[in-house]
């Protein structure tokens, strides 16, 4: 009995034993799976908190539970941050201890309102401080406009007042109690105004209540608009007389064309700031194109007026005005308005002074032609702008419409436009009963040219008078070069074998006679031309220094120019150091290259030493474009073989010359050393451009046609020198 309780006590005991050791091995699993529940979770959290872009949270866990803490930005922030921690555990165990930010820390919100004013009530809509009364504020609004029915859509924020409010804030008060009808927004500060006045004159006092109402320390955005009124006519009126320029009536359309109508009343005289008021009722969207140019012709006239009335244009012009002013004024005008206007003139006439005679005016200088006076019609007016610009480029036209000038008028013109090609520069007036034509030209043969030219275009009979003056600087057959041609050429010769200098001296390195030699050659053309000698250096060295150096060296040129002989009459020397680099400094490439002399060109007309001859003149009438041309022809073959005498040899011994025709006689020493073949073939050569200058509308057929035209008039000249002279039947 004894031995079975004892094993029953030890079969208890091992139960026990293996009870607690499995009760033991079940806790400490537990805990293993809690534990890792717990750091399974925290770093899900973590992680998708990460990702979210809340990293000002932190995460803990206590048990199954995920602890969030941390300080939030704003309410909203927390709740996105809870949120996302709820998608990765059960929302249960999220338990959420994050702060918000303190308010105080939070940016202040910007206060403003807007004040919506018309005739019979006011609206308020905004947010203010929560220390004023805005109740208080429709009653001040109450009180200052009388205005009865008043919005009050205010609200308000727990914030301290910021700075300019109060100012600016009692002035949007004040700038609604000016403006019946308006919209007024009130910043800190600034106060921002649109309104609308009844007309210009309360536009300009409202303008003016705002500037006096508007305190120390706010800024006034003020923009008033006053309805346009209906204009009816559009009108225009400037006058220019002895009290002055001014407007007598002025609309525009537009600021834009308000704009350039007051500027060109300005620009005419106009003294105060001129007023223009803007109008509805324009006939036309191209009102300023009208009005401007029309101000303009009354500013170059000098007196008078002009009304625009819609579409109708008056201009009127005194007495005193002379009439080649008053059409150059009228040509213009009627060029420059657009097709819906229409213009009248009026030019006032002295009673014992009769009007004057139509005439027409070409004047041509530096390819562009300006043409004057009067015309038949429109049409006509075109085509001689349109000619006049073949020939010559450029055209500043003034020509006025006069459907009175005589019969065969603007074939005169045309004639008159024809007969300046071919001069340098020239005029040419047109009257019912003369041509005169006057310029310069660089051929010998111009009166010829444009005696032909006329008697093509005109026939015979018509009248001319020609001053025409020979400029050998313009004539092709000598090759003179111009001004800029002369430098170039100087320059050239410098690069090709530049002048050097000892290092940081102005004496000249070497032996300059092959570079003098050259500038020699080219001066015996251009002595005549204002020439710069100009020195330069690289930036080595101190800039006085560098000055002085380059004005030594220039110097230096020009005194060797002079001792080789050649004319350095007209030329200077100047240094400009281191101030015009045409190369980088920084490199040794550099450097040489901004060390220079360099030719500049002062004055593009040569120096008048001798005043010029005057051109003699020539009067005649037109012939037959037949008998001009055998004329033109026989002054051209003089003309031509005298010029290249120059380049033949001395003529040789014989007694011939003194039973020659003059004509003969003047070309015998300049051909005596060439035989008769040639001899022709150079006259012939240099009597073609005549030919072709006598019909110059002519282009058809061959130089050799040409080369036949020339009569037989012009060749007994050549018949001494040994070449049969010619049959009459041959030369026709």
């Amino acid at each position: 009995m004894a031995n079975s309780g004892s094993r029953r006590g030890t079969v208890v005991v091992a139960s026990l034993l293996a009870l607690a050791a499995a009760g033991g091995l079940s806790f400490l699993s537990a805990r293993a799976a809690a534990d890792f529940i717990e750091d399974r979770s925290a770093a899900d959290v973590a992680e998708a908190l990460r990702l979210g872009g809340y990293d000002w949270v932190t995460v803990q866990t206590d048990g199954l539970q995920v602890r969030l803490t941390g300080t939030a930005p704003d309410e909203v922030q927390r709740f996105r941050a809870r949120s996302r921690a709820a998608t990765v555990v059960e929302e249960g165990r999220v338990l959420d201890q994050m702060q918000v930010k303190a308010r105080a820390d939070m940016e202040m919100p910007a206060f403003g309102i807007e004040l919506l004013r018309n005739d019979d009530s006011i609206s308020i809509v905004g947010l203010v401080p929560a220390a004023m009364n805005h109740n208080a504020m429709a009653m001040a609004l109450n009180q200052r406009t009388g205005v009865a029915n008043i919005s009050n859509l205010v609200e308000t924020a727990d914030y301290p007042v910021p700075q300019g409010w109060d100012a600016a804030y009692q002035f949007g008060l004040r700038s609604t109690e000016l403006a019946r009808r308006a919209k007024v927004s009130v910043t800190p500060g600034k106060v921002v105004v649109r309104a609308v006045a009844d007309g210009p004159r309360e536009k300009h006092d409202l303008e003016v209540a705002l500037q006096r109402a508007k305190p120390a320390g706010v800024t006034l955005d003020a923009e008033v608009s006053a309805p346009r009124p209906v204009i009816a006519p559009f009108t225009l009126r400037f006058v220019k007389d002895g009290a002055g320029a001014r407007f007598d009536a002025c609309a525009a359309d537009s600021e834009g064309a308000r704009a350039r109508i007051l500027k060109a009343g300005t620009d005419a005289g106009i003294k105060p700031e001129p007023q223009c008021t803007l109008g509805l009722g324009a006939p036309s969207n191209r009102w300023a194109d009208a009005a401007v140019p029309a101000i303009e012709a009354v500013d170059a006239l000098g007196a008078g007026w002009v009304t625009l009335s819609d579409t109708d244009v008056a201009l009127f012009a005194p007495a005193d005005i002379t009439a080649q002013a008053f059409d150059e004024a009228v040509g213009r005008l009627e060029g420059a308005l657009p097709a819906a206007f229409t213009l009248t003139t009026e030019h006032e006439q002295k009673a014992d002074l009769p009007q004057g005679p139509a005439e027409f005016a070409a004047t041509v200088n530096a390819g562009t032609v300006m043409l004057r006076g009067r015309i038949g019609d429109d049409r006509m007016r075109e085509a001689v702008e349109s000619l006049a610009r073949s020939r010559f480029g450029t055209v500043d036209s003034a020509l006025r419409v006069d459907p009175g000038v005589p019969d065969g008028w603007t074939m005169r013109a045309i004639g008159a436009i024809e007969a300046l090609d071919g001069l340098d520069h020239g005029k040419v007036t047109v009257s019912p009963d003369m041509i005169r034509l006057n310029g310069v030209s660089g051929s010998q043969t111009a009166s010829d040219a444009a005696a032909a030219r006329l008697s093509k275009r005109l026939g015979a009979g018509a009248r001319y008078e020609l001053a025409i003056r020979y400029d050998r600087r313009l004539d092709p057959l000598l090759g003179l070069p111009s001004g800029l041609e002369c430098v170039d050429q100087l320059n050239a010769a410098m690069k090709e074998s530049e002048i050097g200098f000892e290092p940081n001296k102005s004496v000249i390195a070497g032996d300059p006679a092959d570079t003098l030699g050259r500038m020699s050659a080219t001066m015996q053309n251009c002595s005549d031309y204002r020439i710069e000698l100009g020195g330069h250096t690289d930036s080595q060295g101190r800039e006085e220094m560098n000055a002085e150096l380059s004005r030594a060296r220039a110097q230096a040129v020009l005194d060797a120019m002079r001792e080789h002989g050649v004319d350095v009459t007209y030329m200077t020397a100047k240094g400009y150091g281191e101030s015009q680099p045409v190369a980088d400094n920084e490199t040794d490439a550099g450097r040489e290259a901004n060390r220079r002399i360099e030719f500049t060109l002062l004055a593009d007309d040569p120096v008048v030493t001798e005043t010029p001859a005057p051109a003699e003149k020539v009067s005649g009438v037109t012939e037959t474009a037949e008998i001009t041309a055998q004329k033109q022809a026989r002054a051209a073959s003089v003309a031509a073989t005298g010029a290249i005498g120059g380049l033949l040899p001395a003529p040789g011994s014989g007694g011939a010359s003194a039973e020659l025709p003059p004509e003969a006689a003047a070309t015998l020493p300049a051909s005596a050393a060439i035989d008769g073949e040639m001899l022709l073939r150079i006259t012939d050569a240099l009597t073609v451009p005549a030919s072709q200058a006598a019909f110059p509308d002519n282009n058809e057929g061959s130089p050799e046609q040409a080369q036949s035209a020339i009569p037989a008039a012009v060749l007994p000249a050549i018949v001494p020198l040994g070449v049969p002279a010619p049959t009459p039947d041959a030369a026709e």
